[in-house]
């Protein structure tokens, strides 16, 4: 899989990043984002606020005879989805072509026209009008939907990338239950609460337009696109241009399912509060804040987990917890006596309903570590002329699975189906998707082993890891220590690496598969075997020409006693086959630390042979094992003696 395409554009994000002293929450303070995250608050809220007033109105308030309470919620996100499947793949388009700030200055401005027109609706009780709204609000958020996230890889660095997505994805969440809130809160007001939430929404949408105002310029990333008007044949060709990139189309897919999944959840709530828990219209109102807080969370977690790099190994992880606790709800709700209407007092007082709201919570958590890697990584390895458009299909397959995700559910309810048996139905399902999409992209769950491994397995430090590039072909050189070394610097790299490794290292149980799955390159010594000696130099070459970085232990083999060993001139030729193609690929050196002694180290004696894996615990639990990343080398500059030195001062 080539990787030379990847972003985000170096010209366009600032050489040295706040957020890398401060974290995530240092982005507020910066006007490249600040201004964006709050616009796009501000919108998120403002449609949700309207949405929910609006279905409040005409399932309590009002009597229209046309469209009965019951489906008045459905009409209402039906409506507001339509204009997803039937517009996103014009927005795509959109905002590839146009500077990005422009689009949103006008997304704001259109907002604020649609909020106008459903003040008024809001005033003379005008329900078609308010349907109109409503399809108008999705038609906005529509044309946003691919500049929001289009914008961000254009302004934050790779390190920078999950963090902020964390930061959208957990003001998304809170946007979406601040205007639920205050949607229902408004609108029970007697008499006037109609008139104020209208006015409401006109006030957010000129504060939206005027932090927008505030938005810096995101050039176009294709100027000379021609715009394809007709929504079915531009949506296959953005399916199509996602479905390149394997890893990127798999991971539309997997964010698509997380909607599928969270929209069962979302949609029954309401349902789930009064008919299994016994509660009131506030514990339905709770278990949204509570699943709303988990997501968030989640959101803001993963930048800590992934140590500020686009760490998709978080994905199975969070798919595993989804599964988990989705699970164990349907046992936590099974057995729950039948009482009278409780309220939020009285339904926190029932011990089992504590369970219940740690369930939610948690498989909320990790359905945001899920997801924010997901969309790092599409922003991270999409090409920077058709991000957008590859968004928007993203988009489109959201609403699909959405709109599956009611059709099914109503289906389940119509058989016979209990919530509680839905939810467990939905958990397994996960667990069988998610499995699906790892084992089609071994890559997640190749970064999921690296992931357990630096975090779990070993307390990982890693120093100078700038030095590894987004982009572009690279030769990595690192000492050889022990059987994980290749597990480790999969973790530190923000990228897939192919190693050179001794053939005789697939024959270990598992590391052997991981290996394979990791399409490593197996290199035999000339004189054991000369076809495979020349195979793997050829695979090798054809990585680097194809964009990725290689990674080759020069040493040849594991050390026996600790010390650096003399290096082999493998990584010579692999420079000279590489050149011949016009090739000058940056030569990393890097230097594991404190890897001796482990149990994956040669550090144990039997029959006077030096063997590993013998002893799991002889230096305790969670040893401290470190990577020196050095400063990269020119082709023409390397040798083995040289090398062999860079590395060696990497230990010290």
């Amino acid at each position: 899989m080539s990787t030379s395409a990847t972003t985000p554009d170096p010209a366009a994000v600032p050489a040295d990043h706040a957020v890398h002293q401060g974290g995530q929450f240092s982005l507020l303070r910066q006007r490249r984002f600040a201004p964006f995250f709050w616009t796009q608050f501000l919108g998120a809220a403002n449609d949700n606020l309207f949405k929910f007033a609006f279905t409040v109105m005409v399932t309590y308030q009002l009597q229209v005879g046309w469209l009965p309470p019951a489906l008045a919620g459905l009409v209402i996100g039906a409506l507001f989805i339509l204009p997803f499947l039937l517009f996103s793949a014009t927005s795509g388009q959109l905002a590839d072509k146009y500077d990005k700030r422009t689009l949103i200055v006008f997304v704001k401005r259109l907002e604020i026209l649609i909020m106008a027109l459903a003040a008024w609706a809001f005033f003379t009780a005008q329900i078609p009008l308010l349907l109109l709204c409503t399809f108008l609000m999705g038609l906005h958020s529509t044309l946003f939907g691919p500049v929001k996230f289009a914008y961000l890889p254009h302004h934050l660095g790779e390190r920078e990338l999950t963090g902020g997505n964390g930061m959208v994805e957990m003001g998304t969440f809170v946007a979406i239950l601040l205007g639920n809130l205050a949607g229902g809160l408004i609108i029970a007001v007697p008499e006037i609460g109609a008139h104020h939430v209208g006015l409401s929404c006109v006030a957010l949408a000129l504060l939206g337009r005027l932090t927008a105002h505030y938005v810096p310029a995101t050039p176009a990333t294709d100027p000379g696109l021609k715009i394809n008007w007709n929504p079915v044949t531009e949506t296959w060709r953005n399916l199509r241009l996602a479905h390149g990139n394997t890893v990127v189309f798999r991971s539309v897919l997997g964010i698509s399912w997380m909607w599928f999944f969270g929209a069962v959840f979302l949609s029954q709530f309401p349902s789930f509060a009064k008919e299994v828990l016994h509660g009131n219209e506030q514990v339905a109102s709770l278990l949204l804040i509570v699943f709303s807080v988990g997501i968030g969370t989640g959101s803001l977690l993963c930048e800590v987990l992934s140590r500020r790099h686009v760490e998709i190994g978080l994905v199975p992880l969070g798919a595993i917890g989804m599964s988990v606790f989705s699970i164990d709800l349907y046992f936590a709700a099974r057995g729950l006596p039948p009482s009278a209407t409780l309220g939020v007092a009285e339904f926190l007082a029932v011990p089992g309903h504590w369970r219940v709201l740690a369930d939610l919570t948690l498989l909320s958590l990790f359905a945001g570590l899920y997801s924010v890697p997901m969309y790092a990584l599409i922003q991270m390895r999409s090409q920077p002329t058709h991000r957008a458009r590859i968004i928007a299909a993203n988009n489109i397959l959201n609403a699909l699975f959405m709109i599956a995700s009611a059709v099914i559910a109503g289906a389940l309810l119509h058989a016979g189906f209990t919530i509680p048996q839905m939810f467990l139905l939905v958990g397994l399902a996960n667990a069988v998707v998610a499995f699906y999409i790892f084992m089609l992209v071994p890559e997640y769950l190749l970064r999921f082993v690296a992931w357990v491994a630096s975090r779990l397995v070993y307390r990982f430090r890693v120093s100078g890891d700038a030095h590894i590039p987004t982009e572009g072909a690279a030769v990595i050189v690192c000492n050889h220590v022990s059987f994980v070394d290749a597990v480790l610097l999969m973790a530190a790299s923000p990228r897939p690496i192919r190693f050179v490794m001794d053939h005789r290292i697939f024959r270990v149980p598992l590391l052997g598969w991981l290996f394979r799955l990791a399409k490593a390159i197996p290199i035999a010594p000339q004189k054991e075997d000369p076809a495979a000696y020349e195979a793997a130099f050829a695979a090798a070459a054809a990585a680097l020409r194809e964009g990725e970085l290689l990674a080759i232990f020069p040493e040849g083999g594991i050390t026996r006693d600790g010390q650096l060993q003399p290096f082999k001139g493998g990584v010579m030729k692999i420079l000279e086959l590489a050149a011949r193609e016009g090739l000058q690929p940056p030569v990393i050196p890097m230097g594991l630390t404190n890897l001796w002694g482990s149990y994956f180290s040669r550090v144990e004696e039997r029959n006077g042979e030096r063997v590993a894996m013998v002893r799991p615990f002889r230096r305790g639990f969670f040893n401290r094992v470190g990577l020196n990343v050095g400063t990269p080398l020119a082709p023409a500059a390397v040798s083995p003696e040289l090398l062999h030195q860079r590395v060696g001062a990497l230990l010290a």
